[in-house]
Protein backbone atom coordinates (compact mmCIF):
# COMPACT_ATOMS: atom_id res chain seq x y z
CA UNK A 1 0.00 0.00 0.00
CA UNK A 2 2.66 2.60 1.07
CA UNK A 3 4.94 1.42 -1.72
CA UNK A 4 2.13 2.57 -4.63
CA UNK A 5 2.14 5.81 -6.55
CA UNK A 6 -1.68 6.75 -5.18
CA UNK A 7 -2.40 9.41 -2.95
CA UNK A 8 -2.67 8.58 0.46
CA UNK A 9 -2.50 11.25 3.15
CA UNK A 10 -5.20 14.47 2.86
CA UNK A 11 -8.83 15.34 1.63
CA UNK A 12 -7.56 13.41 -1.75
CA UNK A 13 -6.58 10.19 0.09
CA UNK A 14 -7.35 7.60 1.89
CA UNK A 15 -7.62 9.47 5.15
CA UNK A 16 -6.32 12.33 7.33
CA UNK A 17 -3.64 12.73 9.47
CA UNK A 18 -2.79 15.37 12.62
CA UNK A 19 -0.35 17.33 10.85
CA UNK A 20 -2.15 17.72 7.68
CA UNK A 21 -5.16 19.14 9.74
CA UNK A 22 -2.67 22.26 10.90
CA UNK A 23 0.65 23.09 11.40
CA UNK A 24 -0.13 24.04 14.89
CA UNK A 25 -0.22 20.30 15.61
CA UNK A 26 3.75 20.10 14.75
CA UNK A 27 4.64 23.39 16.44
CA UNK A 28 2.92 22.43 19.55
CA UNK A 29 4.92 19.02 19.63
CA UNK A 30 8.14 21.26 18.70
CA UNK A 31 7.60 23.26 21.93
CA UNK A 32 7.96 20.03 23.74
CA UNK A 33 10.76 18.77 21.87
CA UNK A 34 13.11 22.09 21.76
CA UNK A 35 14.15 21.77 25.61
CA UNK A 36 15.14 18.09 24.95
CA UNK A 37 17.43 19.00 22.06
CA UNK A 38 18.91 21.95 23.59
CA UNK A 39 19.48 19.63 27.00
CA UNK A 40 20.93 16.93 24.84
CA UNK A 41 22.08 18.60 22.09
CA UNK A 42 21.65 15.55 19.98
CA UNK A 43 19.40 15.03 16.37
CA UNK A 44 16.01 14.55 15.74
CA UNK A 45 14.51 10.94 14.03
CA UNK A 46 10.95 10.64 12.66
CA UNK A 47 10.03 7.61 11.92
CA UNK A 48 7.54 7.02 9.08
CA UNK A 49 7.41 11.07 7.87
CA UNK A 50 4.09 10.91 5.60
CA UNK A 51 3.63 13.81 3.73
CA UNK A 52 6.37 15.68 5.09
CA UNK A 53 3.84 18.12 6.91
CA UNK A 54 4.84 16.83 10.24
CA UNK A 55 8.39 17.57 9.88
CA UNK A 56 7.81 20.86 8.04
CA UNK A 57 5.79 21.99 10.74
CA UNK A 58 8.21 20.99 13.76
CA UNK A 59 11.58 22.17 11.80
CA UNK A 60 10.27 25.57 11.66
CA UNK A 61 8.72 25.67 15.08
CA UNK A 62 12.48 24.65 16.37
CA UNK A 63 14.29 27.14 14.62
CA UNK A 64 12.04 29.91 15.90
CA UNK A 65 13.03 28.03 19.50
CA UNK A 66 16.69 28.09 18.45
CA UNK A 67 16.65 24.06 19.17
CA UNK A 68 17.50 23.28 15.67
CA UNK A 69 19.02 19.89 15.74
CA UNK A 70 22.67 19.38 13.42
CA UNK A 71 20.35 16.51 11.81
CA UNK A 72 17.04 16.04 11.15
CA UNK A 73 16.77 12.43 10.30
CA UNK A 74 13.69 10.40 8.61
CA UNK A 75 13.18 6.91 8.14
CA UNK A 76 11.22 6.29 5.21
CA UNK A 77 11.25 2.91 3.98
CA UNK A 78 8.42 4.03 0.81
CA UNK A 79 10.24 5.10 -2.27
CA UNK A 80 7.36 7.20 -3.20
CA UNK A 81 6.66 8.65 0.16
CA UNK A 82 10.17 9.82 0.40
CA UNK A 83 10.17 11.71 -2.82
CA UNK A 84 7.08 13.31 -1.64
CA UNK A 85 8.39 14.75 1.32
CA UNK A 86 11.81 15.82 -0.31
CA UNK A 87 9.54 17.75 -2.57
CA UNK A 88 7.68 19.24 0.20
CA UNK A 89 10.07 20.27 3.12
CA UNK A 90 12.06 21.79 -0.59
CA UNK A 91 9.46 23.86 -1.07
CA UNK A 92 8.25 24.76 2.44
CA UNK A 93 11.45 24.90 4.70
CA UNK A 94 14.43 25.49 1.76
CA UNK A 95 16.56 26.84 4.28
CA UNK A 96 16.89 23.79 6.28
CA UNK A 97 16.79 21.14 4.18
CA UNK A 98 20.40 20.42 4.17
CA UNK A 99 19.66 19.48 7.63
CA UNK A 100 17.50 16.39 6.85
CA UNK A 101 18.74 13.03 6.12
CA UNK A 102 16.71 10.16 4.76
CA UNK A 103 17.52 7.01 6.17
CA UNK A 104 16.20 3.49 5.05
CA UNK A 105 17.65 1.76 8.11
CA UNK A 106 18.39 2.77 11.86
CA UNK A 107 21.58 3.97 12.81
CA UNK A 108 23.70 1.50 15.36
CA UNK A 109 23.29 4.61 18.20
CA UNK A 110 21.64 7.49 18.42
CA UNK A 111 21.18 10.32 20.85
CA UNK A 112 18.15 12.48 20.53
CA UNK A 113 14.59 12.41 20.23
CA UNK A 114 12.85 10.04 18.35
CA UNK A 115 9.15 10.79 17.12
CA UNK A 116 6.47 8.48 15.24
CA UNK A 117 3.28 9.88 14.14
CA UNK A 118 0.45 7.60 13.30
CA UNK A 119 3.36 4.66 12.59
CA UNK A 120 2.70 1.77 15.29
CA UNK A 121 -1.09 1.04 13.99
CA UNK A 122 -0.12 0.13 10.71
CA UNK A 123 2.67 -2.13 11.67
CA UNK A 124 1.62 -6.06 10.86
CA UNK A 125 -0.52 -7.56 13.90
CA UNK A 126 -1.74 -11.38 14.46
CA UNK A 127 -5.50 -11.93 14.16
CA UNK A 128 -6.92 -14.32 16.69
CA UNK A 129 -10.35 -16.22 17.28
CA UNK A 130 -10.72 -17.36 20.99
CA UNK A 131 -13.20 -19.81 21.29
CA UNK A 132 -14.41 -22.04 24.27
CA UNK A 133 -11.36 -24.73 24.54
CA UNK A 134 -8.93 -23.50 21.83
CA UNK A 135 -7.17 -19.99 20.41
CA UNK A 136 -7.30 -20.17 16.57
CA UNK A 137 -4.78 -17.81 14.52
CA UNK A 138 -6.95 -16.12 11.53
CA UNK A 139 -4.80 -16.63 8.57
CA UNK A 140 -5.40 -16.20 4.88
CA UNK A 141 -6.20 -18.27 1.97
CA UNK A 142 -7.37 -18.11 -1.92
CA UNK A 143 -10.60 -19.44 -2.21
CA UNK A 144 -10.97 -19.38 -5.92
CA UNK A 145 -12.13 -16.09 -6.26
CA UNK A 146 -10.75 -14.19 -3.54
CA UNK A 147 -9.04 -13.82 -0.58
CA UNK A 148 -10.56 -15.34 3.00
CA UNK A 149 -9.99 -16.09 6.47
CA UNK A 150 -8.93 -19.80 7.66
CA UNK A 151 -8.22 -20.87 10.98
CA UNK A 152 -5.62 -22.64 12.39
CA UNK A 153 -4.92 -23.36 16.16
CA UNK A 154 -2.20 -22.70 17.93
CA UNK A 155 -0.39 -24.39 21.13
CA UNK A 156 3.06 -22.76 21.44
CA UNK A 157 5.44 -20.34 20.31
CA UNK A 158 5.44 -16.35 21.33
CA UNK A 159 2.17 -15.48 19.58
CA UNK A 160 0.52 -18.07 21.46
CA UNK A 161 2.25 -17.41 24.61
CA UNK A 162 1.07 -14.08 24.11
CA UNK A 163 -2.62 -14.76 23.71
CA UNK A 164 -2.42 -16.88 26.49
CA UNK A 165 -1.53 -13.74 29.17
CA UNK A 166 -4.29 -11.51 27.98
CA UNK A 167 -7.26 -11.32 30.19
CA UNK A 168 -9.67 -13.11 28.23
CA UNK A 169 -11.09 -16.11 29.28
CA UNK A 170 -12.27 -18.56 26.51
CA UNK A 171 -14.47 -20.57 28.78
CA UNK A 172 -16.46 -17.79 29.64
CA UNK A 173 -17.28 -17.00 25.82
CA UNK A 174 -21.16 -17.62 24.39
CA UNK A 175 -19.34 -16.61 20.97
CA UNK A 176 -15.88 -16.51 19.38
CA UNK A 177 -13.96 -13.39 20.22
CA UNK A 178 -11.53 -11.62 17.79
CA UNK A 179 -8.79 -9.36 18.22
CA UNK A 180 -5.45 -8.84 17.71
CA UNK A 181 -1.66 -8.74 18.72
CA UNK A 182 1.07 -6.73 17.90
CA UNK A 183 4.18 -8.53 18.06
CA UNK A 184 5.86 -5.89 16.02
CA UNK A 185 5.37 -2.86 18.06
CA UNK A 186 6.84 -3.81 21.22
CA UNK A 187 9.69 -5.57 19.13
CA UNK A 188 10.18 -1.61 17.63
CA UNK A 189 10.56 -0.29 21.45
CA UNK A 190 13.02 -2.98 22.10
CA UNK A 191 15.30 -2.12 18.73
CA UNK A 192 14.70 1.77 19.56
CA UNK A 193 15.79 1.29 23.17
CA UNK A 194 18.96 -1.13 22.62
CA UNK A 195 20.02 2.15 19.57
CA UNK A 196 19.02 4.73 22.12
CA UNK A 197 22.05 6.02 24.42
CA UNK A 198 20.55 9.21 25.93
CA UNK A 199 17.26 10.47 24.75
CA UNK A 200 13.27 10.37 24.63
CA UNK A 201 10.62 8.83 21.93
CA UNK A 202 7.56 9.75 21.44
CA UNK A 203 4.37 7.69 19.96
CA UNK A 204 0.97 9.52 18.90
CA UNK A 205 -1.69 6.91 17.94
CA UNK A 206 -5.01 5.30 18.26
CA UNK A 207 -5.41 2.94 20.57
CA UNK A 208 -6.02 1.74 24.25
CA UNK A 209 -4.26 0.36 27.55
CA UNK A 210 -4.88 -3.52 27.80
CA UNK A 211 -7.97 -3.60 29.95
CA UNK A 212 -9.77 -1.31 27.20
CA UNK A 213 -8.46 -3.04 24.08
CA UNK A 214 -9.74 -6.02 24.99
CA UNK A 215 -12.73 -5.44 26.42
CA UNK A 216 -15.66 -7.98 26.51
CA UNK A 217 -17.78 -5.92 24.22
CA UNK A 218 -14.96 -5.44 21.77
CA UNK A 219 -14.91 -8.36 20.47
CA UNK A 220 -14.35 -7.89 16.86
CA UNK A 221 -11.10 -6.49 17.16
CA UNK A 222 -10.04 -3.25 15.39
CA UNK A 223 -8.29 -4.48 12.35
CA UNK A 224 -9.61 -1.53 9.53
CA UNK A 225 -9.26 -1.20 6.01
CA UNK A 226 -9.97 2.66 5.05
CA UNK A 227 -10.28 3.68 1.33
CA UNK A 228 -11.09 7.03 0.38
CA UNK A 229 -11.92 8.05 3.90
CA UNK A 230 -14.40 5.20 4.91
CA UNK A 231 -13.37 2.57 7.39
CA UNK A 232 -14.04 -0.92 6.27
CA UNK A 233 -14.72 -3.77 8.32
CA UNK A 234 -13.28 -5.94 5.27
CA UNK A 235 -9.89 -6.57 5.10
CA UNK A 236 -9.82 -8.01 1.62
CA UNK A 237 -11.74 -5.30 0.21
CA UNK A 238 -9.39 -3.64 -2.95
CA UNK A 239 -6.31 -5.34 -1.86
CA UNK A 240 -3.39 -3.31 -2.14
CA UNK A 241 -5.48 -0.43 -2.70
CA UNK A 242 -6.89 0.33 1.32
CA UNK A 243 -4.67 1.09 4.09
CA UNK A 244 -4.55 -1.71 6.88
CA UNK A 245 -4.43 -0.61 10.83
CA UNK A 246 -5.33 -1.62 14.17
CA UNK A 247 -5.46 0.38 17.35
CA UNK A 248 -2.63 -0.14 19.48
CA UNK A 249 -1.71 -1.33 23.11
CA UNK A 250 -0.34 0.77 25.06
CA UNK A 251 0.27 -1.27 27.26
CA UNK A 252 2.28 -3.81 25.38
CA UNK A 253 4.50 -1.00 24.91
CA UNK A 254 5.14 0.16 28.29
CA UNK A 255 5.97 -3.43 29.16
CA UNK A 256 8.54 -3.80 26.20
CA UNK A 257 9.71 -0.25 27.38
CA UNK A 258 10.45 -1.26 30.88
CA UNK A 259 11.73 -4.61 29.98
CA UNK A 260 14.77 -2.87 27.73
CA UNK A 261 15.70 -0.07 30.26
CA UNK A 262 13.11 2.98 29.13
CA UNK A 263 11.74 5.18 31.53
CA UNK A 264 7.82 5.88 31.06
CA UNK A 265 7.78 9.81 30.61
CA UNK A 266 3.82 10.00 30.61
CA UNK A 267 0.61 8.42 28.84
CA UNK A 268 -2.51 10.75 27.95
CA UNK A 269 -4.76 11.24 25.50
CA UNK A 270 -3.75 13.92 22.62
CA UNK A 271 -6.17 16.63 23.50
CA UNK A 272 -4.82 16.54 26.92
CA UNK A 273 -0.90 16.48 25.25
CA UNK A 274 -1.87 19.19 22.81
CA UNK A 275 -3.69 21.97 25.76
CA UNK A 276 -1.23 20.80 28.32
CA UNK A 277 1.60 21.95 25.54
CA UNK A 278 0.24 25.23 24.52
CA UNK A 279 -1.78 24.41 21.25
CA UNK A 280 -4.08 26.87 22.37
CA UNK A 281 -1.73 30.03 22.97
CA UNK A 282 -0.18 29.25 19.57
CA UNK A 283 -3.65 29.77 18.16
CA UNK A 284 -3.75 32.83 20.26
CA UNK A 285 -0.74 34.28 17.63
CA UNK A 286 -3.52 34.33 14.82
CA UNK A 287 -5.92 37.59 15.36
CA UNK A 288 -9.97 36.17 15.69
CA UNK A 289 -10.22 39.46 13.69
CA UNK A 290 -8.77 37.65 10.51
CA UNK A 291 -11.36 35.16 10.00
CA UNK A 292 -9.97 34.03 7.08
CA UNK A 293 -7.18 32.85 8.52
CA UNK A 294 -8.47 32.00 11.90
CA UNK A 295 -11.20 29.92 11.92
CA UNK A 296 -9.34 27.12 9.46
CA UNK A 297 -6.92 26.89 12.45
CA UNK A 298 -9.57 27.17 15.32
CA UNK A 299 -11.69 24.49 13.43
CA UNK A 300 -8.64 22.36 12.76
CA UNK A 301 -7.80 22.61 16.26
CA UNK A 302 -11.37 21.60 17.39
CA UNK A 303 -11.00 18.25 15.82
CA UNK A 304 -7.40 17.83 16.93
CA UNK A 305 -8.93 18.05 20.75
CA UNK A 306 -12.61 17.14 20.51
CA UNK A 307 -13.01 13.65 22.19
CA UNK A 308 -15.76 13.27 19.49
CA UNK A 309 -12.83 14.01 16.81
CA UNK A 310 -9.24 12.79 17.49
CA UNK A 311 -8.65 13.91 21.15
CA UNK A 312 -9.94 10.97 23.13
CA UNK A 313 -9.37 7.72 20.41
CA UNK A 314 -5.44 9.19 20.17
CA UNK A 315 -3.38 9.14 22.73
CA UNK A 316 0.42 10.30 23.62
CA UNK A 317 2.93 8.34 24.91
CA UNK A 318 7.15 9.12 25.90
CA UNK A 319 10.23 7.03 27.40
CA UNK A 320 13.40 7.96 27.72
CA UNK A 321 16.84 7.17 28.57
CA UNK A 322 19.50 8.68 30.50
CA UNK A 323 17.60 11.94 30.91
CA UNK A 324 15.69 13.51 33.77
CA UNK A 325 12.99 15.53 31.93
CA UNK A 326 9.38 16.16 32.87
CA UNK A 327 7.17 16.84 29.87
CA UNK A 328 4.24 19.89 30.31
CA UNK A 329 2.27 17.58 27.57
CA UNK A 330 1.63 15.59 31.24
CA UNK A 331 1.10 17.70 33.33
CA UNK A 332 -2.63 17.33 33.71
CA UNK A 333 -4.60 14.26 33.01
CA UNK A 334 -1.57 11.84 32.95
CA UNK A 335 -2.97 8.02 32.74
CA UNK A 336 0.26 6.15 33.15
CA UNK A 337 -1.64 4.37 35.86
CA UNK A 338 -4.27 2.55 33.51
CA UNK A 339 -1.31 0.83 31.91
Amino acid sequence: YYAAGATKFGAGGDFVTAPELSPLFGRTLALQIAPMLRALEGDMLELGAGSGALAAAMLLELEHQHALPARYCILELSADLEARQRQRLATEVPHLLNRVIWLDALPASFTGVIVGNEVLDALPVHCLQWQRDKILERGVTWNGTQFAWAMRERREGPLWQAAQALPIEPSGLDAPYVSEINLAAPALIHTLAAMLVRGAMIFIDYGFPQREYYHPQRDMGTLRAHYRHHALDDPFFLPGLCDLTAHVDFSALAHAAARSGLTLMGYTSQANFLMNAGIAELLGQTSPDNPAAYLPQANAVQRLISPAEMGELFKVIAFSREMDFSVAGFTRGDRSHTL
